[in-house]
């Protein structure tokens, strides 16, 4: 119900989203998942009836990010004041329930305590999951598919019984979502779209029930096999961040090379793409959870899932590089540096191109990015 009342005023509201040079869908869609989504979670808690004061503070607090998503949809609002108002909203939960990161576990025979530092370190690793999702919104079904996923991976490591407290909100999420996925498949009339609405949404709800669950004494869900319930999402932040910032540029400029645009550029269908990261989120998740099974140390977890997230983050790197060499020059790595897509020295260190020092030469657009050329006196 609240899809089809939604749909219909998100043009007066401007929650629409056109399309460009990187969002590359067909015609105007609304971007009113998220708060179809929310709508959906605020009908099931009253529902429910049996939350507590942490969920309570969590819906409550929620529905200020979803807001704040629903005017960045709008208006387009800049990183600096979007992280500002994350920020309060997350100390707002730290002050009002006392709940944040203060250990890390027992990695290699030592408890890991944080003390005051658990505070920012709980500001970030939220912030960081709710834009590891944001940035996961980029092909039809995915976000709110890989959120279902993390669920999922979060029952299997905790086994409650009954479910209660911060499981049973994230059963009424999953619940919401299915709705939402239907539609957005174009299921249900037209197509929607999550929207930045529904991404803070769901990173933010799944960031807080993993930072209280893996905080309690004696939890089956430990801070190390939180990871591994959302490693598809951090692997691939990981990765873009990691490039964008080897290319000089800000981390936070979006772009098309996210593993959902690498796929497609392989030239698989959105639909195969999907399937494919689906499968790929679960066998991480399993992965993580053969290693709590099996009585291996949080180091040996640590230890695989930053191996696993090297590997990736190596292995996608390459393979963007390949395919903007071919987008740009017909197959030649050099065109990635001539086109100004990425630096000499990241195209010499990551497809072995032969680049010396006193190659480099730079210069600065009319946007103070600064981009990078090879001179090719040299090779001609």
């Amino acid at each position: 119900m609240a899809i089809v009342v939604l749909r219909r005023f998100a043009v007066l509201w401007g929650l629409v989203d056109h399309p460009d040079q990187r969002k590359q869908h067909h015609g105007d869609v609304p971007l009113v998942g998220g708060l179809a989504i929310f709508i959906g979670m605020a009908a099931g808690a009253a529902c429910y009836g049996q939350f507590q004061g942490f969920e309570i503070t969590l819906l409550g607090t929620a529905a200020v990010l979803v807001l704040l998503g629903a005017l960045d949809d709008r208006f387009d609002l800049s990183v600096r004041d979007r992280l500002l108002i994350q920020t309060i909203v997350i100390l707002t939960v730290i002050a009002s329930s006392g709940v944040y990161i203060h250990t890390l576990g027992r990695i290699f025979g030592h408890e890991v305590t944080l003390g005051w530092l658990g505070v920012p370190v709980t500001v970030v690793a939220v912030i960081g999951l709710v834009n590891a999702f944001n940035m996961m919104d980029g092909i039809d079904g995915l976000a709110g598919s890989l959120a279902l996923v993390s669920i999922a991976a979060i029952i299997l490591f905790a086994d409650p019984s009954p479910l209660h407290g911060v499981i049973a909100l994230l059963v009424v999420l999953a619940a919401a979502s299915l709705p939402y996925l239907v539609a957005n498949q174009g299921f249900m009339g037209g197509k929607i779209f999550l929207g930045d609405a529904g991404s803070m949404l769901i990173g933010y709800l799944l960031a807080w029930a993993l930072i209280s669950m893996s905080q309690i004494p004696d939890t089956q869900l430990s801070p190390v096999n939180v990871l591994w319930c959302v490693a598809l999402p951090v692997f691939d932040t990981f990765a873009v961040m990691y490039r964008r910032m080897r290319q000089g540029r800000s981390p936070f400029k979006p772009d098309r090379g996210h593993i959902h645009h690498i796929l497609l550029g392989l030239g698989l269908t959105s639909r195969t793409a999907l399937a494919l990261l689906i499968l790929l989120a679960t066998g991480l998740a399993l992965i993580g959870a053969f290693l709590s099974s099996t009585a291996h140390s949080a180091g040996t977890n640590l230890t695989t899932f930053c191996l696993t997230l090297g590997v990736y983050v190596i292995t996608v790197t390459h393979v963007w590089l390949r395919q903007e060499a071919r987008r740009h020059g017909e197959g030649d790595p050099r065109a990635v540096v001539d086109a100004g897509v990425v630096a000499p020295e990241v195209a010499a260190r990551e497809v072995g191109l032969p680049v010396s020092e006193d190659e480099l030469m730079f210069r600065e657009d009319d946007h103070a990015e600064i981009y990078y050329s090879l001179r090719r006196s040299s090779r001609r």
